[in-house]
This record gives structure tokens, C-alpha cells and sequence, in this order.
């Protein structure tokens, strides 16, 4: 992989950091999302800065940037665009909806109902809008950063499982420490930084097709699939990772390697994305805070590793 690509994630990163007090991982795996054509979910709790994480990666491109605001009253129609009729010419025209952007913010997409939520997951899945019997495809490249609030219980509508499974990787931000706090107070004593973009869109569609060209040697597929094989084989599971989530992974590993500089990815780069990867994907048995990823943690720790 050239040194390009790595300067240009160097720069992203740094340029979101000027405003995002976190670790500097969550917001790699935010970049990697975008990488992989993927897209992100963000769980965690309320002010932690899940809204400006995304909005800071969306002012770092120069690309068409959209929010939806996601409220119980939303209707799909609100997303993807409806028909308005012309008096000029006596029919109907189609106005897209802000679904139709280069980087789209879902701010607490499960306040929304499960048929709204659908419309947006099916743009995500498909990478076009249907209105009508007209297909009309979005713009590229395209990306959906999801926020969801885990401590609300009242006026929610939980994702189901099938549409989780349209995330690329899913985290959350946590806490910050003591220091980290005094950092976020010194950066909004006077006000929110506005960022200028580092990147095009242009420089991100040419980086998301360079992560294509990472190579994945067969030991490292094969470590994928028994990973993956062992989300299904857990009594501690009841649903295992699907094969769009192995697909997921390998992409995620490539998009690592480049990151790093590699044209190749190794087991170390599975294991670093797996959880973020696939612990949405899976249903645990047990009702405990973040069992899935304790459940892969123990799949991780048992699977041997290809040398």
C-alpha cells in the first residue's frame, strides 16, 4: 500500500482530534467504516459525543453532508424523497430526501418506527432508492453513521437483529478521564471548533477502492470462517454471525492493513476489528451487560491463530 493512503488516514484522524476528545482508536475504526463502504453505529450513552464525532468526520471530507434527525413522527418518505406535483407541466416530480448525500448523520435511529428505520436500512443495503417503480441510486461515495441511545427505554423501537446486521462495526465512545475532561472544557470554553475538510470525496471513493486491493491469504480466510463457526457453535449464542458478517470481517482486516501501510492482512488485523465486527451481529443467551463481546473474547482466545 503507498504512502499516500496512509498520510491521507493520518490526516483525517488528526483533523477530527482538533475537536473529538476520545481514543484515537474509536476514531480510526470510524474512518475504517468509511473505507469499507460500510457503515457505523454508534452505541453509548447520552453526551459522550457520539453526534460530534460524526458531524466532525463529515466536515473533514469535502462531500455532501446530511442530518436526520430520527423522532417517533418520522415518515420514510422524510428520508428517501417524495413526489410533488408540477402545475407547469401537470405531473409529478420526484425530490430526494436527505438520504441522498455523500455522508448521511442517523441521529438516534431508534427513536424512529421499524418501517421508517427500514427505509433507511434498505438504502444502506442497496445503494438506491426506489420511489414510485424508479430507481434512483445514491451518490458515491455513500456512508451512514448511525447514533443509538442504549440507556432510553421509553419511545424506542429496538433495531432488529437482521438490520444490526447492516452495520459494518458498532462501538461506543465511554467516558473520559479526568484529564480528558479538563481537554474537553479547554476546546468549548469559547465556542465549538469548525473544521475545514482535509480530504474529497473523490480522495475517499479512490482509498475505498484501493482497500479492494489488499490481499487475504487463505490461512487468514480460513481463521475468519472458524471464528465465525464458532459464533454458531456457542451453546452461550443464539444467533452466530452470518456470512455477510464474515465478509465483513475480511474487509475490515483489509481496511486495517491498509491503514497501516500493508498490501496484506494478517491474523492480527482479524482479531483487532473482530469484536467491533461482529459483536451486533450475534444474539447472546445471557441478558448481561456486553455479553456478546465476552462470549468473543472467549471464541477469539480458543481459535487458533495461523502463523
Amino acid at each position: 500500500m503507498n504512502q499516500e493512503f496512509t498520510r491521507r488516514v493520518e490526516a483525517l484522524v488528526a483533523n477530527i482530534r482538533q475537536v473529538v476528545v476520545a481514543n484515537p482508536d474509536v476514531i480510526k475504526l470510524s474512518v475504517l467504516g468509511l473505507l469499507c463502504q460500510g457503515h457505523v453505529l454508534l452505541d453509548d450513552l447520552p453526551g459522550v459525543g457520539k453526534t460530534l464525532l460524526a458531524k466532525s468526520l463529515a466536515q473533514s471530507i469535502r462531500a455532501d453532508f446530511k442530518r436526520i434527525q430520527f423522532t417517533p413522527d418520522l415518515l420514510p418518505t422524510d428520508i428517501t424523497g417524495s413526489s410533488i406535483y408540477s402545475q407547469s407541466n401537470g405531473d409529478f416530480k420526484f425530490i430526494p430526501g436527505p438520504i441522498f448525500a455523500n455522508i448521511v448523520l442517523a441521529d438516534e435511529i431508534n427513536r424512529s418506527s421499524p418501517r421508517t428505520q427500514a427505509a433507511l436500512l434498505e438504502a444502506m443495503g442497496e445503494g438506491y432508492v426506489t420511489f414510485d417503480g424508479v430507481t434512483y441510486p445514491l451518490p458515491k461515495p455513500f456512508f451512514v453513521i448511525a447514533t443509538r441511545n442504549l440507556t432510553e427505554t421509553h419511545g424506542v423501537f429496538p433495531l432488529p437483529q437482521s438490520e444490526l446486521d447492516r452495520f459494518l462495526v458498532s462501538f461506543g465512545i465511554g467516558y473520559p478521564g479526568p484529564a480528558e475532561e479538563v481537554e474537553i472544557l479547554e476546546k468549548h470554553e469559547h465556542g465549538e471548533l469548525q473544521l475545514s475538510p482535509v480530504l474529497t470525496a473523490e480522495d475517499i471513493s479512490t482509498m475505498q477502492s484501493q482497500v479492494y486491493q489488499v490481499e487475504v491469504a487463505r490461512p487468514v480466510k480460513e481463521y475468519i470462517a472458524n471464528i465465525v463457526a464458532g459464533t454458531r457453535a456457542s451453546s452461550n449464542i443464539a444467533i452466530g454471525v452470518s456470512p455477510r458478517g464474515a465478509v465483513a470481517l475480511q474487509r475490515a482486516a483489509q481496511a486495517r492493513a491498509a491503514m497501516t501501510g500493508r498490501d496484506f492482512a494478517t491474523p492480527d488485523d482479524v482479531k483487532a476489528v473482530a469484536l467491533p465486527v461482529l459483536r451486533h451481529r450475534i444474539a447472546a443467551r445471557s441478558s448481561e451487560p456486553d455479553a456478546a463481546s465476552k462470549y468473543l473474547e472467549d471464541i477469539l482466545s480458543t481459535v487458533p491463530v495461523p502463523l
